[in-house]
This record gives C-alpha cells, sequence and structure tokens, in this order.
C-alpha cells in the first residue's frame, strides 16, 4: 500500500469515527434511553477513538520504504 493511499484509508476512518459518534449522540436526545445509552455511548466512544487513533496514525506516519 502507497503512503498515499494508507493517508487517505486513514482520513477516512477519522471521518468515520466522528460520524458515528456523531449519529449515536443524536439517536440517544431523541428519545429518552439514559440508563441504555450511558453505558452503550462509553463502548462506542471508546471504539470511536480507537478508529479516531488508528486513522491518525495511518494519516500522518512517515514511511520506513524510503530508508531502505
Amino acid at each position: 500500500m502507497d503512503p498515499e493511499r494508507s493517508r487517505q484509508l486513514g482520513q477516512g476512518l477519522m471521518a468515520f469515527a466522528v460520524v458515528q459518534l456523531l449519529l449515536f449522540v443524536i439517536g440517544t436526545m431523541k428519545r429518552s434511553y439514559t440508563a441504555l445509552a450511558l453505558p452503550i455511548f462509553v463502548m462506542v466512544a471508546a471504539f470511536s477513538a480507537v478508529a479516531f487513533w488508528v486513522g491518525w496514525t495511518m494519516s500522518v506516519v512517515k514511511t520506513w520504504d524510503d530508508e531502505a
């Protein structure tokens, strides 16, 4: 995989993580599911944070192939 494709995938992953979290928050605000939504929100937020971190890493990392 070339570096530009890796950056594009990383940026897409970051966008997906943000959109996923926003859709979940908007969905839970439309109804009062607080008792159910809080534990699920923690899991969704953790998944989104990890996905954002992986996307960030993919988009900013420099390739080590150039050093060889």
